[in-house]
């Protein structure tokens, strides 16, 4: 079983690197299941990513509500964190951003985010598009009630990621050294894509290179040497 307190400090490393990699500017958050206690997540306070510390994780149960009192103020997206966790036993991990290269991909009917480099195999072969106003109708497109969060979860499904229309995307993984690398490359092939767009037909990857290339790079040698040279570039 996993150390809590090792967890939560790497849960603090997750968001510097989120925001040193550019991923996440003043917004986003990111969450990982209670070690111990799998109805619970823990997640910062409202704070920006680049200035969580230890003192800012809270607990969570399933429904967004703190476990102890607290009158911080609170990421009002928790829904999305608690949903996901709810629908999904297997997520240990929760990232939520609005990265500039995958946004474009969130709007465009014509335009499928897929990997095309093996280092983002991990985003999976299907990334879903969800669009609050199917549902919801006109709103500020924040996911803010469990209704919504419930709806998102459902349209991610079984996948890694879901696009979010006009607002930006959710990565879910097995560990918070997952959903850093997940998250990472995601933006790396939007952005990618996007690029080599304007030179004729692109060549993804086969859904056996997905599978080949995301258990390269998730083994443990892999992920710790990333996780390294990541969490040193943040300062960490």
């Amino acid at each position: 079983m996993s150390n809590p307190d090792d967890c939560r400090a790497k849960l603090v490393v997750a968001n510097r690197i989120l925001a040193h990699e550019n991923v996440m500017d003043a917004y986003g958050h990111v969450s990982m299941r209670h070690p111990d206690q799998p109805d619970r997540f823990i997640m910062s306070c409202s704070r920006s990513p680049e200035l969580v510390t230890l003192d800012d994780l809270m607990e969570f149960d399933l429904d967004c509500n703190p476990v102890a009192p607290d009158d911080r103020r609170l990421y009002g997206e928790r829904p999305i964190h608690g949903a996901i966790y709810k629908a999904r036993p297997d997520v240990q991990a929760i990232v939520h951003n609005h990265s500039h290269d995958v946004l474009p991909y969130t709007v465009s009917r014509n335009l499928a985010l897929r990997p095309m480099i093996h280092s983002a195999a991990c985003i999976g072969h299907e990334l879903p598009v969800w669009d609050i106003r199917s549902r919801f109708g006109d709103t500020n497109l924040l996911v803010l009630t469990m209704d919504h969060g419930r709806d998102l979860a459902q349209r991610l499904g079984s996948n890694a990621v879901v696009l979010m229309r006009g607002h930006g995307c959710t990565v879910v993984a097995d560990t918070i050294e997952q959903v850093v690398m997940r998250t990472i490359y995601l933006t790396v092939n939007a952005k990618l894509q996007l690029a080599t767009l304007p030179y004729g037909d692109i060549t993804f990857l086969s859904e056996r290179e997905i599978e080949l290339s995301s258990e390269l790079h998730f083994s443990s040698v892999s992920m710790s040497r990333a996780w390294e040279y990541w969490a040193r570039r943040s300062g960490m």
